[in-house]
């Protein structure tokens, strides 16, 4: 891969792939946090899990009511929130207070240094929302907060662009040079996706229901890396399946 990250020789489907069974994250629950780490993170930690090319965090969270991250810092790393139930206020250290909810897409440069908290005010269900930190390609940035409301039905059985590295495109942007899509798709729907940038590779994570991708069945919260390809082809197994792609560089 040309960097730190050897894919463990059991996951492996071929030399350029990698695959993360959903039953293999890390997992922890903490009453009212229940999360699922795809790689390393707090107390969890796999040394073949450290990181999907710049792709260093992709937790699965699940807030219960009333509850929330408390006030904490972050430096130097795009934060992507993206929101698949309930409601989360966000509030930081530059002066924020927002809500974000499904349909939503949140972005942090953390940069020279932010803090931040995440609340779950709602009294009657949980908040789940996927968590994504990307290494950026630049150091000692001004930190900046930023969010979008997107359509959700421009995704129906096809890629909806929700983040790229340019301020003018579609979707929120980061420090990097990476490209998230999300997808639902009828059952035996799919599409072709096209990798944006030479040498990047893409992590498929399976939100809801099943896809296979090129010869590889994906379940809910399954998840695939592959590169060393300019192309990937996905096809939905199940009705109203979502998938989220994440475009991004291999070397650190």
């Amino acid at each position: 891969m040309g960097h730190n990250h050897i894919p463990n020789p059991e996951t492996t489907l071929n030399d350029y792939s990698v695959l993360h069974r959903a039953e293999t994250r890390g997992h922890a629950n903490h009453g009212w946090l229940d999360t699922h780490h795809t790689f390393s993170f707090a107390n969890y930690h796999n040394a073949d899990r450290m990181h999907f090319g710049v792709l260093r965090v992709l937790n699965d969270d699940r807030v219960s009511e009333g509850m929330g991250f408390g006030t904490h810092p972050h430096d130097n790393m795009e934060i992507i929130s993206i929101p698949l139930d309930g409601d989360l206020e966000h509030k930081d250290s530059m002066g924020n207070k927002a809500i974000i909810k499904h349909g939503d897409i949140q972005v942090m440069s953390a940069g020279t240094g932010i803090t931040h908290s995440e609340y779950n005010k709602n009294t009657n269900k949980p908040v789940k929302f996927l968590q994504i930190w990307v290494f950026p390609n630049k150091k000692g940035v001004t930190p900046r907060y930023d969010q979008i409301t997107l359509n959700v039905a421009d995704r129906h059985n096809r890629l909806q662009q929700i983040l790229s590295p340019n301020p003018e495109d579609a979707g929120v942007w980061i420090h990097q040079d990476a490209w998230f899509h999300l997808g639902r798709f009828d059952k035996d729907k799919g599409t072709d996706y096209t990798i944006q940038r030479k040498g990047n590779g893409v992590y498929a994570f399976v939100i809801k229901g099943s896809f296979t991708l090129g010869n590889v069945t994906l379940n809910e919260r399954d998840g695939l890396g592959i590169w060393n390809t300019n192309s990937i082809n996905l096809k939905a197994n199940s009705a109203d399946a979502e998938i989220l792609l994440m475009d991004v560089p291999m070397a650190l």
